[in-house]
């Protein structure tokens, strides 16, 4: 694994390439974040941009187009500072993605950047484009021998959502891994590059009181909440195609799941680390059709009020059907089947429109026996819960009994928290920094594996498969503003559980 002092460290000299190079994702994130690494001293002083797409620009245009989004977007002042000297390392090719003589181009631009900024013949290829071009992408660098390590590394980054199913996803691993080897290929996840998901391990592995209780002796139940004010926000097209489970549950909340529920690894390099996470997966049970009736639950939101104003059901957004049966609530109850977690319930729910933005995960201890109370008419004792907020706070807190100060025993919630504005004002950052560094450092720790990207996928099919089978009829099924389909709190209810929500 990286250690501290090298992750401070820039790198190796390279050349940055991006196809897609006039998208939002590239405007909005990636051309920030590395403005934003440059004026960090994260960047190698030998580095350079190209930017790939089918738009007849120049080097000069295309620079700046690159300053526009920096002096819009990044972090200020030390992206903005940077920003001459990074502009003056951007490039431009033109061509389409399937024409091997765009490949060509790219192959002399890439010998310039290499003679004129010293980037060496190390190169990240960033596949911003749909999915349905990452093979395509990929071929065409074979092809014209730039996937090649013979003068140096080469890296191919790619977005989610990798495969829209376990098959599709089978696939598009076995294309890339007949040009690539497994090490070069990056299927980024920007969830797992914020800051409260990384403490995860620390938090557990480094505090010694958290470790002994990790487990079904201790532990009643986990929730992990991914909850949005926002609806589709113009991606009606795309939604339709996905819907909740594809959109954010197959791939984040699984992995939050993986990183709660892993067995310590034997060291923290990015493999070990990545091996617990699959078997945490591979110990989730494939649902059975009536399981699926069961154990999982999917809503439409209709409309509603957000904030005081009021907001259009799903089916009257711009691009989804007038009669649209597309999920934008999911919520299941899944079991881990393994030594530690076997009879703890993971409760996960993800949904659009809800009454309040809110990435959680909960973990709720088992209640105390009543014995030493029951004299003093206590009659109830709530549980321990540590709850880890990633967003939009960022906060770890724990819900304890305390006694209220008087002559008689009265019980009171009290709340033990830390919060990370405690560690003063943090920069400015786009959440795509710490992963971009890290593929320029080569650590693969926080992206995806294939075999956790498959491993995803089939738990989410068979519920995927019923859903298709038999359409919902009740949508849409919740009120934007609320907390999501009645159904959703039954899921908890028939185990004598309720979900968390803020305050």
């Amino acid at each position: 694994m990286t250690s501290n002092a090298a992750r401070m460290e820039p790198g190796d000299p390279c050349t940055f390439v991006v196809f897609g190079a006039m998208g939002d994702l590239t405007k909005r994130k990636l051309l920030p974040a590395l403005y934003n690494l440059q004026g960090n001293g994260l960047l190698p002083r030998q580095f350079a941009f190209i930017g790939v797409a089918r738009r007849p620009l120049d080097d000069g245009a295309y620079r700046e187009y690159a300053a526009a989004a920096a002096r819009e977007l990044a972090a200020d002042p030390a992206g903005r500072a940077a920003q001459p000297d990074f502009t003056q390392r951007v490039h431009y090719v033109k061509g389409d993605f399937e024409d091997p003589a765009t490949f060509a181009a790219l192959a002399t631009a890439l010998a310039h950047t290499a003679r004129e900024h010293g980037a060496t013949g190390n190169a990240i290829f960033y596949l911003a484009t749909p999915p349905s071009e990452f093979a395509v992408i990929a071929r065409g660098l074979a092809g014209a021998g730039l996937t090649r390590e013979e003068n140096g590394w080469r890296r191919v980054v790619i977005e989610k959502p990798f495969g829209h199913d376990l098959e599709s996803a089978r696939t598009l691993n076995r294309e890339l891994t007949a040009i690539l080897s497994e090490n070069q290929i990056f299927r980024i996840d920007h969830y797992l590059g914020k800051e409260t998901v990384q403490n995860l391990l620390v938090f557990r592995l480094a505090n010694g009181i958290f470790e002994p209780i990790w487990n079904r002796r201790y532990v009643d139940h986990v929730q992990i909440t991914v909850a949005e004010e926002l609806g589709v926000e113009g991606r009606g097209g795309y939604y339709e195609q996905a819907g909740a489970i594809r959109d954010l549950v197959q791939n984040h909340m699984l992995q939050l799941l993986s990183l709660v529920a892993m067995e310590p690894p034997s060291t923290l390099s990015p493999e070990a680390v990545r091996n617990e996470k699959v078997k945490v997966l591979d110990a989730i049970r494939s649902m059975e059709p009536e399981q699926v009736l069961r154990d999982a639950v999917r809503g439409q939101y209709g409309a509603g009020q957000i904030g005081g104003s009021s907001v259009p059901a799903y089916r009257a957004e711009p691009g989804v059907s007038p009669s649209s049966r597309t999920e934008t609530f999911a919520a299941m109850k899944l079991m881990v089947e393994n030594w530690r977690w076997a009879g703890v319930p993971f409760y996960l729910r993800s949904g659009k429109r809800l009454a309040a933005r809110n990435t959680q995960i909960s973990i709720q201890f088992r209640r105390p026996p009543l014995l030493l109370f029951e004299e003093a008419g206590v009659d109830q004792i709530e549980p321990n819960r540590l709850d880890i907020l990633i967003q939009p706070e960022e906060a770890i807190s724990i819900s304890m009994k305390a006694k209220r100060p008087g002559p008689t025993i009265v019980l009171e919630p009290v709340k033990l928290q830390f919060n990370y504005a405690g560690f003063g004002p943090q920069p400015p950052a786009t959440g795509y920094e710490r992963l971009l560094h890290d593929v320029i450092l080569g650590d693969p720790e926080l992206f995806h594996r294939a075999d956790l990207v498959e491993a995803s996928w089939r738990i989410v099919m068979p519920v995927l498969d019923v859903w298709s089978t038999l359409p919902a009829r009740e949508f849409p099924n919740y009120a934007s503003g609320s907390w999501g389909p009645a159904s959703a709190a039954e899921l908890l209810a028939r185990d004598g559980r309720h979900w968390v929500n803020p305050g």
